[in-house]
């Protein structure tokens, strides 16, 4: 026991100065340039700059939360502040996002009544959709289209991500929410990187909501995530 978690401690640092290491090399880069004086004539420019630094420092602020909420998991401490959140606002600002920095080409499509809503903690929620989108860009090709979409059920609310990206193997689906797992076939493919936090975090954010998170994917064809919150 003392061996695994020693080995647990050692994956868990790995996994974060692996994914800290890119928007932290982003952000000194930028301030690097910035700094220089070379773009001085070049307003545009350094308005670029500046949102590519703003948006790294907010993935790496979305990692530390994502720590936090899963120490506060394992240790039976997370808070739910729970409310109705409508949600097509919530699945157009995201998409919105997305579109301002995806480096590739991205179209949504939301399919959601005006007038549904979840109810859960709203920032929890925000994190499990925004984590679900970046690994739909990430594990995709050069284009991807990306279909959110929701509906109240007699139980609950049911929220869907689907994309048209490279999809999951089916040997390696059984294992994706598991920490510091990756669809290693996936990230060779895309170049995709991170060392796989996120969907282990979809999962216990989700169960501690109360809720149920499958899978349905086809290799080279589409990936959906079926999130069943219940009332």
């Amino acid at each position: 026991a003392q061996r695994r978690l020693e080995q647990f401690q050692k994956d868990f640092a790995y996994s974060m100065i692996h994914d800290m290491k890119s928007p932290l090399q982003s952000v000194m880069m930028g301030a690097h340039v910035l700094a220089s004086g070379k773009l001085a004539d070049k307003p545009e420019k350094v308005s670029r700059y500046k949102q590519a630094m703003e948006d790294e420092c907010g993935h790496l602020l979305t990692l530390s939360n994502r720590v936090v909420m899963l120490t506060q998991i394992d240790r039976g401490e997370l808070e739910l502040h729970k409310e109705e959140v409508l949600l097509r606002p919530l699945l157009q600002d995201i998409s919105e996002k997305f579109q301002l920095k995806a480096a590739k080409k991205v179209h949504f499509e939301i399919d959601c009544e005006e007038e549904c809503t979840v109810y859960v903690d709203a920032f929890c929620l925000r994190e499990v959709l925004f984590n679900l989108v970046d690994n739909a860009v990430k594990y995709s090709n050069e284009e991807v289209t990306i279909t959110l979409s929701g509906e109240r059920t007699k139980d609950g609310s049911i929220v869907k991500v689907r994309d048209n990206g490279i999809g999951i193997p089916l040997r390696e689906q059984h294992k994706i929410f598991g920490k510091f797992e990756r669809v290693a076939s996936g990230s060779q493919k895309t170049g995709a990187s991170g060392f796989g936090l996120g969907l282990n975090y979809v999962l216990q954010v989700v169960d501690a909501h109360g809720g149920l998170v499958r899978v349905e994917s086809v290799e080279g064809s589409y990936t959906e995530f079926t999130i069943h919150f219940l009332s």
